[in-house]
């Protein structure tokens, strides 16, 4: 099998493990004034996804890794469609604050969540190379 092949199962087995991931974390959770395991699983892939491109911009990595990461298993842990779902859903059956508090918690905790994973993902990188524990 070619390289991309692989890439492509990779993708698909991230995927799989991802999508289990969120289904678990929505099966322990409970939903409050909004769908709490939405905005969990979206900040923490949000996390997931900015440390693991802070480690590509520094490391050389086998795109099956990246792409089984990144795609696969962070595109199968978060959610667009559920967040456009929910949003829709809190708009008709719930009170505006709920849906303000939903969408607020969804977008700046995601994109504070990337920015510092990948914050922090910098920091140790810097630290690991200087230590020489990785080239």
């Amino acid at each position: 099998m070619n390289k991309h092949g692989l890439v492509i199962i990779a993708i698909f087995l991230g995927g799989a493990l991802g999508t289990l991931f969120r289904y678990f974390i929505n099966m322990q959770v409970v939903d409050l004034l909004f769908p709490l395991g939405t905005v969990m699983e979206n900040i923490a892939g949000s996390f997931l996804l900015g440390a693991l491109t802070a480690y590509i911009l520094v490391k050389k990595v086998n795109p099956i890794i990246k792409e089984g990461l990144g795609v696969g298993f962070c595109g199968g842990f978060t959610t667009m469609s559920t967040l456009a779902a929910d949003t829709v859903f809190l708009s008709t059956e719930s009170s505006m604050i709920s849906l303000v508090i939903y969408i607020t918690l969804s977008l700046f905790g995601g994109i504070t969540a990337a920015y510092l994973g990948m914050g922090l993902s910098t920091v140790m990188l810097k630290k690991a190379v200087k230590a020489g524990d990785i080239e």
